[in-house]
């Protein structure tokens, strides 16, 4: 039995030397580019001087500027009128079975109830 572990030992040793390899310094390698130093300055100008395509927010410049085929006065009437609206706060929450009742249906005929002293 001792051997038999001291076999193994030794193979389990043999097999993590041979695969066990350090890695070698090779030194610093040397640039190597087709462009001359006045090619690499000149397109470096032009990229910095030319819009930002990975900009976002505040760096990205100033919002365009969206056209409308609506007139900002039938915007703002059509906002009052929806603001003015009797049931505009209702919401199915609200009610019982999540399910609005009739007379908030039909805004013609809702009434207002001030609450007696």
């Amino acid at each position: 039995m001792k051997t038999s572990k001291i076999i193994a030992a030794a193979a389990l040793s043999i097999l993590a030397a041979a695969g066990a390899h350090a890695e070698t310094y090779e030194g610093v390698h040397s640039l190597v580019s087709a462009n001359s130093r006045a090619e690499v300055n000149a397109q470096a100008v032009v990229a910095a001087r030319s819009a930002n395509p990975y900009a976002e927010g505040y760096a990205s410049g100033p919002a365009t500027v969206l056209v409308s085929a609506r007139d900002r006065a039938a915007v703002r009437a059509e906002a009052v009128a929806h603001a003015h609206r009797p049931n505009q706060n209702v919401r199915v929450e609200s009610f019982a079975g999540s399910v609005i009742p009739a007379q908030f249906s039909n805004p013609r005929f809702v009434t207002t109830r001030q609450a007696g002293l």
